[in-house]
Formats: C-alpha cells, sequence, structure tokens
C-alpha cells in the first residue's frame, strides 16, 4: 500500500497541476479589465465586394418618374397544371469583379469599396438630373445575405449565410456552436479575400479581449474562420485503430493478471 501509495500520488498530483495549467488556455477575455473598450465604440458598415448581389430601389413622390430606375422581373408560379406571374419582384444586380454594376439610365457605375450608405448617396446624386427639380429620390441599397465559413475545432463547422450587414468572428463561432475543449482559443485564423483576389491569413488569440478593438473584429463576405487543433488532438488523431485495439487488448490482459493474482495469491 505504501509502494502505491509513493507511485500514484505524485502521479496524480502531476496530472492535477497539468490540467490547472491547460485550464488557462480556455477562458475568453483574460483581460478584460485592462482594455480600454473606448477605441471599439463605433458603428461598422459592410463594403461592397466583387460578386455580391445587391437590390437597389429608388423610390420618389411621383411613383412614375422612379420606375425607370427600378428594373422587376416577373416571379412565375404554378396554378392549376399552368404556369402564371405573380406581382413583379426587384431585379437584383451582380457586382463585377471590377467593382462596377450595370445600373438602368445610367450604364455602367462603380460600387466595389463603399459602403452601402456611400453607395446611396453616389447613385442618388447621379439620378437627380433625371428628375424633375422639386423630386427629391431615395435611393435604398440593400445586400440580401453573404457567406462565411467556419472550419476546424467547432461544434458544428459549415458554411453559415448571414441575413444582416455586420457579424462579429464571436458571433460567427456561436453559430458554429463555440470551440470544442480541444480547439487553440490563441490560434484562431481568419483566411480573407480583397476585392483584388488576395488573400491573407489574421491570427485571433481569444484569451486577448483586445481582439474587441481589432479592425478584422467584424466579418466580411466570404471570409474563413479556422480553429486550430490543440496538441492533444492531434495526438488523438494520430493512434489508429490497431494501436487502440492493442491498448484495449493490453489492459483486458492486465485486468486478468490482476484478478488471478487474487484469485491464486
Amino acid at each position: 500500500m505504501k509502494r502505491f501509495n509513493k507511485i500514484i500520488l505524485p502521479l496524480f498530483a502531476v496530472l492535477l497541476l497539468a490540467a490547472c495549467g491547460s485550464q488557462k488556455d480556455v477562458p475568453y477575455f483574460q483581460n478584460i479589465n485592462a482594455v480600454d473598450l473606448s477605441q471599439s465604440q463605433y458603428l461598422y458598415d459592410a463594403k461592397i465586394m466583387p460578386k455580391d448581389q445587391l437590390t437597389i430601389t429608388v423610390s420618389t413622390t411621383n411613383d412614375e418618374a422612379a420606375v425607370p430606375f427600378n428594373l422587376t422581373v416577373p416571379t412565375p408560379y404554378t396554378a392549376n397544371s399552368r404556369s402564371t406571374y405573380s406581382q413583379a419582384m426587384l431585379q437584383s444586380y451582380l457586382v463585377d469583379n471590377d467593382g462596377n454594376i450595370n445600373f438602368p439610365i445610367l450604364g455602367t457605375i462603380h460600387v466595389g469599396g463603399l459602403t452601402k450608405s456611400e453607395a446611396e448617396k453616389m447613385i442618388q446624386e447621379k439620378i437627380q438630373p433625371y428628375m424633375a427639380k422639386e423630386e427629391n429620390p431615395i435611393v435604398t441599397v440593400r445586400m440580401p445575405g453573404y457567406q462565411i465559413s467556419v472550419l476546424g475545432e467547432v461544434a458544428r463547422p459549415g458554411t453559415f449565410t448571414v441575413s444582416r450587414e455586420k457579424i462579429s468572428i464571436l458571433e460567427a463561432l456561436a453559430q458554429a456552436g463555440d470551440l470544442t475543449i480541444y480547439g487553440q482559443r490563441k490560434n484562431v485564423q481568419l483566411i480573407r479575400e480583397d476585392a483584388t483576389g488576395q488573400k491573407k491569413v489574421h491570427i485571433f488569440d481569444l484569451t486577448d479581449a483586445n481582439i474587441i478593438n481589432s479592425p478584422y473584429f467584424y466579418l466580411q463576405q466570404n471570409d474563413v474562420i479556422y480553429v486550430t487543433p490543440n496538441k492533444v488532438k492531434a495526438q488523438n488523431s494520430s493512434v489508429g485503430s490497431m494501436t487502440t485495439l492493442w491498448f484495449s487488448a493490453t489492459s483486458i490482459l492486465i485486468s486478468l493478471t490482476s484478478l488471478l493474482y487474487n484469485i491464486l495469491k
């Protein structure tokens, strides 16, 4: 019994200390009280990127004045085995690789890199000369939705459609069910493609509350988040089925040996 205590108790103490040490890497925002959050007090506006789908509505007091600027398409549906069309819907505009759209009357206009409000103001100024002097057209630009992907050590990896124009990296991770216990909180990678197609990788440390002040805290279209697995998960994944079977057989053999020893003792 004394020999058992000399072996097991120190081993248990080492394992306990290791567990306590690893817990320091799990909680988020460990230095939250030391971070100046006043720097994060700004409103974020997503910028229009190539391949975005935009809906643009022009409203005027005289409905006929806005008609040429509101492209519509009929919506088909089937009734009594015959195809017919319901009320027309606004047609969306696909932003090309150069950041341009082809807008009625105005032709090609550049919207890439603009925020929604900037695009609204620019289009309003361009269509104003086509209106009566007393008209003050209202332009509304919307991005119906864009996609982000969350991969790696999260509960529910996948691609998610963002229905609003603003989402943070924390909200994206929440949609994916948060990090598993095997995910490295200090090595969360954001892969982002800019308007020219160039990709860059930005590293987040979720244990550091300063990520709230990061210019990459809010995501944009087609961002990819990858959560790196820790060493424990990497080691577990390297153990094949034969190795697992060998460990199981060894464990059973030790148990049987111990049982026979106690019976024959």
